[in-house]
């Protein structure tokens, strides 16, 4: 699942492409790229037609489309393979399409929701008000991300202590800290020599700020290169792939070489999902006797 740098990708070539164009017409050519809209494809359809989106919007994992002067935006969830793709009006249709979007400014192009695997969409939805942001109603409860200048680092630290659970899943707990997901959770764990199963209670004020930073280093550089893909699903508005899969220190690297020690990358099943780190650099908790 794309994680906070391919949604930033994203989010920047919808800014560019489609921010400030009215929307003309909208196909919504399968109906769950938009079952989180009550009204179903054609009320979605209709109640864009006419409206001028404006600056794309990103918190964590999740971006959004405010409609001008309304209290309205379009949700975007891309899911595990969602794509948003800025193309010409004249390109074959992607075998995926779900939802085409077409604009009135006659500048050729037209936006289109493609998902192979249909577990994202497109969903129309009030805002509500946080701070210096409208974001939608159904995403209020989630938290900032580490690249938001608002993120609160010293209320970051005090959940952590108070949460009692292990360091990975709080990186993956979305009301604590957004955008972070299972590969660059993994990444900062490997700069910051920790064990993904390492108690947060035990975590110091200085250890969390270390952590907290290499987080934001790691997903820096992904977004200086596209973002991370291992295949053909996430790209972004123009339809490239991201770089970083080739910077990876431990996602993905089982049995190569540490790039800090040499010791072999181990992966172990975790919540449905993999964690791979070094067994010499990131020694697990001890157990209490």
């Amino acid at each position: 699942m794309p994680e906070l740098p391919e949604v930033e990708v994203v989010r920047r070539g919808l800014e560019r492409w489609v921010a400030g164009r009215t929307v003309e017409s909208v196909e919504v050519l399968h109906p769950r790229a938009v079952r989180r809209h009550p009204g179903g494809g054609a009320d979605f359809a209709a109640r864009l037609r006419g409206e001028t989106l404006g600056v794309p919007q990103r918190r964590g994992k999740y971006l959004w489309l405010p409609l001008a002067g309304r209290d309205l935006a379009v949700l975007g969830h891309l899911g595990m393979s969602g794509q948003l793709l800025v193309q010409p009006e004249d390109a074959p249709d992607e075998k995926h399409l779900r939802i085409r979007v077409r604009f009135g400014d006659g500048a050729g192009t037209e936006l289109r929701f493609v998902d192979q695997r249909t577990f994202g969409g497109l969903s129309l939805h009030e805002t509500a008000a946080d701070g210096a942001d409208a974001l939608p109603d159904v995403i209020a409860h989630i938290a900032r991300d580490p690249l938001d200048p608002l993120f609160d680092e010293a209320a970051y630290h005090l959940a952590l202590r108070a949460k009692r659970t292990t360091v990975k899943r709080a990186l993956l707990d979305q009301s604590l800290i957004s955008g972070v997901g299972n590969i660059y959770a993994d990444e900062a764990l490997w700069r910051a020599k920790l064990h993904y199963e390492r108690p947060t209670a035990h975590l110091t004020r200085p250890r969390s700020a270390e952590l907290l930073g290499h987080v934001r280093d790691v997903m820096n550089a992904a977004l200086a290169v596209g973002g991370t893909s291992f295949d053909s699903l996430y790209v972004n508005v123009n339809g490239e792939s991201g770089y970083f899969d080739r910077s990876l220190d431990a996602y993905g690297r089982e049995d190569e070489p540490c790039r800090r020690c040499g010791a072999p990358i181990r992966r172990r099943p975790w919540m449905n999902r993999s964690s791979y780190f070094c067994p010499r650099c990131q020694r697990p908790p001890r157990v209490p006797s």
